[in-house]
């Protein structure tokens, strides 16, 4: 398959943080890949996202070992696009994978031992179609492997070429600090954090974001949006072919309260004073804080995906506006 991207990717509107105290940038809108890119959707769908997505400037695609469903496909349909369209622009692409959660067969499927991880990289890999990561997440502390196994292995895979960076997703404050000790004394220190963070959950600003910025690591959000309560799809109920209505997702028709939903009614308000959609606004909240770098979303088709992206011509809040959604949020 033939595809030129646009010249002007890099000059029409996306905008780039730096990710902590390190050389890299990051667009403020990544794209994810744990819904949406698996083999149940559509194919010819999702390339057509990642195409208009990398037009438009996001560089920066997160997957997992185990994003689909089923695990490993969303990995293999990225591999596919790799093939047909972006092999020649590897180097301009910033791709992320993780591993930590339950992805094979028995006692070593899961988790984070050593083993895992190490057979867990190379899968990746093979089913990417690619030589390296970019950045390889601890996807989560999984309160069973020593700290200082998962630790070794993640540097070995830096040391062995199959990562240039390392990153830790989801882990409790103090299992975080000696993680990132252990890696600084290491020589491998940790570039980015994955929380998750939008305005119905903000435990990230208790203390996370806060050791993220004394650390000098940059933080990546997911769920800015709330898996889709932060937009106007549930003003009016919940739609048949929306994701909590889906049986294989994590949003179920329980977390889609009234009282969320008449916040979000409050807060479409605001966004309409300033000329956005709700989920603009919820992405703009989210990066209104200097210690995100970026915000990675899930889109489901382009239309989604390209309001996101006019989230960057209108990111600052003034304090106003602020207190207000403050407010509402109490």
């Amino acid at each position: 398959m033939d595809y030129t991207p646009q010249q002007d990717r890099y000059t029409n509107g996306m905008v780039y943080r730096r990710c902590g105290n390190s050389g890299i940038q990051l667009p403020v809108i990544s794209l994810g890949f744990w819904h949406n890119f698996g083999f149940i959707d559509n194919y010819a769908t999702a390339l057509d996202m990642v195409k208009y997505a990398f037009d438009h400037g996001i560089c920066h695609f997160d997957l997992a070992n185990n994003y689909g469903p089923p695990a490993g496909s969303a990995e293999e349909n990225f591999g596919r696009m790799m093939k047909q369209c972006f092999a020649p622009h590897r180097d301009e692409m910033f791709i992320s994978s993780k591993a930590g959660h339950e992805m094979w067969d028995g006692p070593y499927g899961g988790c984070s031992s050593r083993k895992n991880l190490m057979a867990s990289i190379d899968q990746s890999l093979r089913r990417m179609n690619i030589d390296y990561v970019d950045i390889f997440y601890s996807h989560r502390y999984d309160g069973v492997t020593p700290i200082d196994e998962t630790m070794q292995a993640l540097v070995d895979i830096v040391h062995q070429g199959k990562a240039l960076y390392i990153g830790l997703s989801k882990y409790p404050i103090e299992k975080l600090l000696y993680a990132l000790n252990y890696l600084h004394e290491a020589g491998v220190p940790c570039l980015a954090y994955q929380g998750r963070y939008n305005m119905f959950d903000r435990l990230m600003e208790e203390r996370h974001l806060q050791i993220c910025a004394s650390k000098g690591i940059g933080v990546v959000a997911f769920s800015p949006l709330a898996q889709g309560i932060l937009t106007d799809k549930y003003l009016n109920g919940i739609p048949a072919d929306s994701r909590a209505a889906r049986p294989e997702g994590y949003l179920k028709t329980s977390d889609v309260t009234s009282e969320k939903i008449a916040k979000v009614a409050r807060l479409k308000t605001i966004a309409d004073e300033r000329g956005q959609s709700i989920s603009q606004l919820a992405l703009a909240w989210v990066l209104r804080r200097d210690e995100v770098s970026s915000v990675i979303i899930g889109a489901r088709n382009l239309d989604q995906l390209k309001d996101s992206l006019r989230t960057t011509s209108k990111l600052t809040l003034d304090t106003s506006e602020i207190n207000r959604i403050e407010e509402i949020l109490k």
